[in-house]
């Protein structure tokens, strides 16, 4: 594709019709690009999401619409598990590509898209894009600014209380991109490396499947949506299951090189996906000179500053931060929109900051098959058979 000017508006193709396609979308435009396309995998669906969102091309079959579209810019927005092919069809035909998380389903295969977008020359983006929370943005710039001293340590606790009513579908299969590694895991390292820095050195993790199955319904089409197939009854004999083969609760530990440090950061991801929280769930940025709470499992909410009086104080959000964030609703479209500003504007030759690419895509899938090996314990059960000392 040739390159994009600010005379011309680059034309975007969207793959998926759901939640993510839909805010994609919105997002694009939002962004000064013209989405020409939208495919999707169900004929109906896709014709009626075309005619809603007023979408010029609608079809089925990806191939097809790269060919009629002639896009600029191909945005990913379905499950992580159908994102291998379409994705090298579109480097292949020149094209740039904004991919949702997780960029696939396995390291090996993030690893050759990274590769194939590299070699075509086409720019990427990875939509693990909580980093640009209005908070978190705060954050990055107080840690620069000496507010904590040297960063020490992180802590990321979250958890979602997920119903286990909630229709088995792609976010239960590992084959499609599910798991609590690729949906929630992905946006928190976002989140730490944009603040202290993205050279992870060391990881450990543990993760447990804690749901085994749940039930199969038919008719869900919008992963926003998926709640309302939810049955009342989960005793119900006619029921039909399907199995879970990912995790749903994890534990990592990590370790990270931070310029402003002149030790590695220690930090620490603790998710549980089926069970509820008791306080807020919240983002800590630990210093030598005080500490940055961000409240919120995405660091959405009020950031707190402990400084040398030795006391929490919210900070009110710097008026320049405020002034660039979208104002759209919703935690996740503001910071689609975001991301998909600087995509274009990078791609037109402007000067942005930096964003996630298919670099952190391939890296953060070869972190979680390490994480997902569970291969960090230590037998000791040798020492509970030892007799008592006197």
């Amino acid at each position: 594709m040739s390159a994009q000017t600010a005379e011309k508006r680059a034309r975007v193709l969207v793959m998926g019709t759901g939640f993510a396609g839909e805010g994609h979308t919105a997002a694009f435009r939002w962004a000064g690009a013209d989405v020409v396309g939208i495919v999707g995998r169900t004929a109906s669906v896709v014709s009626d999401v075309g005619a809603r969102l007023d979408i010029p091309y609608t079809g089925t079959d990806w191939t097809d619409a790269l060919a009629h579209c002639q896009p600029d810019i191909v945005s990913i927005a379905t499950p992580g598990g159908a994102h291998y092919e379409p994705i090298k069809q579109a480097i292949n035909a020149g094209c740039h590509v904004f991919s949702d998380k997780p960029l696939t389903e396995s390291a090996g295969t993030a690893a050759e898209l990274f590769a194939l977008a590299r070699a075509a020359g086409v720019k990427t983006a990875y939509a693990a894009s909580f980093r640009f929370t209005p908070g978190v943005r705060h954050a990055r710039r107080l840690v620069a600014a000496g507010a904590i001293g040297e960063p020490t340590e992180v802590e990321c606790i979250s958890h979602f209380n997920l119903e286990r009513e909630i229709p088995h579908g792609w976010s239960h299969r590992k084959e499609d991109g599910g798991g609590r590694l690729n949906n929630n895991f992905t946006h928190t390292l976002s989140i730490v490396t944009s603040v202290i820095g993205d050279r992870v050195t060391n990881v450990a993790g543990e993760v447990r499947d804690d749901l085994g199955r749940a039930p199969i319904i038919e008719g869900v089409h919008n992963f926003a949506t998926r709640r309302d197939f939810m049955p009342r009854n989960l005793d119900d004999p006619n029921l039909q299951w399907g199995e879970s083969n990912v995790e749903w609760s994890y534990t990592v530990m990590a370790r990270i090189e931070c310029a402003f440090a002149s030790k590695p950061v220690s930090v620490l991801f603790k998710h549980g996906g089926l069970v509820p929280r008791f306080h807020e769930d919240h983002i800590v940025f630990y210093g030598t000179k005080g500490a940055i709470y961000l409240k919120g499992h995405y660091g959405t909410g009020p950031l707190y500053l402990w400084d040398q009086a030795r006391r929490w104080e919210e900070q009110p959000l710097p008026a320049d931060i405020d002034a660039d964030t979208p104002k759209v609703s919703g935690e996740t479209e503001q910071c689609w929109h975001y991301l998909a500003r600087q995509f274009v504007r990078d791609i037109q030759g402007e000067r942005v900051e930096s964003y996630p690419t298919f670099r952190e895509g391939s890296r953060y899938q070869h972190i979680i098959e390490i994480i997902r090996q569970n291969g960090n314990w230590t037998d000791i059960h040798h020492l509970s058979e030892q007799e008592p000392t006197q």
